[in-house]
């Protein structure tokens, strides 16, 4: 097992496997905020990509919230597993929607700063996280981007678990998953330095990389 110095040293090793996309046309790499944005700028400077953010709002049930019902990404798009929403009444549903498209809004307008708004039609997304622990925000990632047009939906990550693995390879066109160890635990104790990303350092690579 490889524990990565930080997110950049995670974004060299992930983007050596993601070589054969280098020239490809309409590959756009999107981090996953917050975390996912530092790996996602190496990725995409090595790839010669532009860089973007996917903004994804995960829909967790009021007594489980690690446990999602749905999720929400930009431009109104709502993604809904029927077979965990069906648990709910409407008014619940609502009541969790009302607040988590506050804060995707809060996050959109921020992020975005006067960027047009996220357009993946017919384009390859690439996207990209610091680890994948239930996978749960990744595949509500991939359902939102084609929900907006993608063509083709990469999940690239540096360290995941298997049964997260096992999930977004059967929902994603591909998954690129540098580690899989057997004991996951946390995808922090991958990492010497995982700190919390800033928005700050978010507006900074989405700067960088424009």
């Amino acid at each position: 097992m490889t524990t990565y110095r930080d997110r950049a040293e995670a974004g060299r090793m992930l983007a050596d496997r993601l070589t054969a996309l280098i020239g490809e046309p309409d590959v756009v790499v999107l981090g996953l905020v917050r975390g996912g944005v530092s790996v996602a700028q190496v990725v995409a400077e090595r790839l010669g990509a532009p860089l973007d953010v996917l903004v994804v709002r995960k829909l967790g049930m009021p007594w489980a919230p690690e446990v999602a019902f749905g999720a929400l990404g930009p431009g109104g798009v709502r993604v809904l597993n029927d077979v965990v929403a069906s648990q709910l009444g409407p008014d619940e549903i609502a009541e969790v929607q009302h607040q988590e498209q506050a804060e995707l809004d809060r996050r959109e307008q921020h992020y975005r700063a006067g960027r047009p708004p996220l357009d993946l039609t017919g384009r390859t997304a690439v996207i990209v996280d610091d680890g994948l622990a239930t996978g749960a925000t990744a595949r509500a990632a991939v359902q939102v981007a084609r929900h907006i047009g993608a063509r083709r939906v990469v999940v690239a990550v540096p360290v995941g678990s298997q049964e997260a693995c096992e999930m977004l390879a059967a929902e994603a066109d591909e998954l690129i998953c540098a580690q899989r160890p057997p004991a996951f635990g946390a995808v922090g104790s991958y990492y010497d330095d995982f700190h919390e990303v800033s928005d700050d350092e978010v507006l900074a690579a989405l700067t960088a990389t424009a």
